[in-house]
């Protein structure tokens, strides 16, 4: 049994040793069904003690140590705070000129969207090509607590080539000054400029690169079969990378940019729509994780339809008959035993923090309710080398939500989260955010 006191002694001594911050509030929290983010096993009527920010204990039954708040979640399934490893969280911005999107335009844009995806149960988010400024300042002011929103790892712009998917200049006027406070640094020609452009952006806050290593579907002027970084600018990248403990995550629907990106030690594969089964046999051997990104797939093919005028030729045929491909990626990938972590690469066509509909693609692929919970879950954590968070277990970091129903019976309950905890603070109760003084 959880002793209260124990604990305060123990948290005591680490607060005098480390110094530690005040304990905030504890709880106990009933939960009715739990689902821990990395085993397939539900359990039910369990107590989830949290002093401070960690889950001190897990119990059967319901139980309610003195001094203790208790949180009634008894008739609700509770689960770890989810991931999306592949957000774009300045986005939104899509029906404004973007000549005249300024940086604190987006800063402004960027706080909405990370409290609509706090207040969704993601509690993590990874940004895979955003201006590094406005991140870096907005995780800076989530961390100090200014304004409320997920963890967040991010690469700024992704590596790219000139005349790559990432390389913003295509088809503008050299002489107009960019507004909206991108940079060139993303663009890398040589090894030499591949090796100083991760270095750069792990010197201003990234912990993660990003890299385009085929053509992209929203990107107008290059076809996504095409491979755009060469061997060795991969092989820069990705060793300077890891030596600088940063993750690199490979944007790549063809085959022979997949196959290179894999060759050259990626972390992940964002989107794989022609992976072929030999990239999959490599994914498995080296534990290389697939991200397959089917809500933007469907978020463009739908805007494609329904406003083709507002695409480049080349951009809205690849919408409609690329995206369809992606789908099939997930199922082969999943059958082939490949790890699956979610990500949404939400364009910014809808608003923000609707996360949880990558679940019902992920469904509809094939994957069951908990692989795909577990993708959102343990396997993102272990992605983002996150080894504090994505499970439900005694030590790890109170990052908690849940859902009135079971959303392995029903994965659109994972749309209507109803409470949300993060670092043992209660943000979201009863379906309604607390506001705090």
């Amino acid at each position: 049994m959880f002793t209260r006191n124990a604990l305060k002694q123990g948290l005591a001594l680490a607060a005098i040793l480390s110094a530690t911050p005040a304990l905030a509030d504890d709880y106990a929290i009933h939960a009715g069904r739990m689902i821990d983010g990395h085993t397939q096993k539900v359990r039910t009527n369990v107590t989830i003690i949290v002093d401070d920010d960690r889950i001190a204990a897990i119990e059967d039954g319901f139980t309610t140590p003195e001094g203790f708040e208790v949180i009634d979640l008894s008739s609700s399934t509770v689960l770890p705070g989810m991931f999306d490893v592949h957000s774009h969280v300045t986005g939104g911005l899509r029906s404004r000129n973007r000549m005249a999107v300024l940086p604190e335009r987006i800063a402004i844009q960027t706080a909405a969207n990370m409290r609509a995806i706090l207040m969704s149960g993601f509690t993590y988010v990874r940004d895979v090509s955003g201006n590094i400024d406005v991140l870096k300042a907005t995780q800076e002011s989530i961390d100090s607590g200014i304004i409320p929103g997920p963890r967040m790892k991010f690469t700024g712009y992704s590596l790219t080539p000139t005349g790559g998917p990432a390389d913003f200049s295509k088809a503008m006027d050299p002489n107009w000054v960019r507004l909206d406070g991108a940079d060139t640094s993303n663009i890398v020609n040589s090894p030499d400029e591949a090796i100083k452009a991760v270095r750069e952006r792990r010197q201003r806050g990234a912990e993660a690169i990003k890299i385009n290593a085929s053509g992209g579907v929203a990107s107008t002027g290059v076809d996504v079969n095409r491979q755009v970084l060469a061997e060795d600018e991969l092989e820069a990248i990705v060793d300077t990378a890891h030596s600088l403990n940063m993750t690199v995550a490979a944007h790549a629907h063809g085959h022979t940019g997949i196959r290179a990106s894999l060759l050259a030690g990626v972390d992940s594969i964002e989107h794989g729509t022609y992976s072929d089964e030999g990239d999959y046999k490599i994914m498995k051997e080296k534990g290389v994780y697939m991200v397959p990104t089917l809500y933007a797939a469907n978020e463009i093919r739908e805007q494609a339809i329904n406003n083709p005028d507002n695409f480049p030729p080349d951009v809205r045929d690849k919408a409609i008959n690329v995206t369809p491909q992606m789908s099939g990626n997930l199922t082969r990938a999943y059958r082939y035993g490949v790890k699956i972590a979610l990500g949404t690469d939400q364009l910014g066509y809808k608003p923000l923090g609707d996360s949880a509909m990558e679940f019902v693609y992920m469904t509809e692929a094939g994957m069951t309710p908990m692989d795909a919970i577990i993708a959102a879950t343990g396997n993102a954590a272990d992605l983002l080398g996150a080894d504090d968070l994505g499970r439900l277990k005694t030590g790890k970091l109170a990052d908690i939500v849940a859902v009135a129903g079971d959303p392995l019976a029903d994965i659109t309950e994972l749309q209507r989260v109803r409470f949300v905890m993060k670092g043992g603070h209660v943000y979201k109760t009863g379906g309604a955010p607390v506001i705090e003084d």
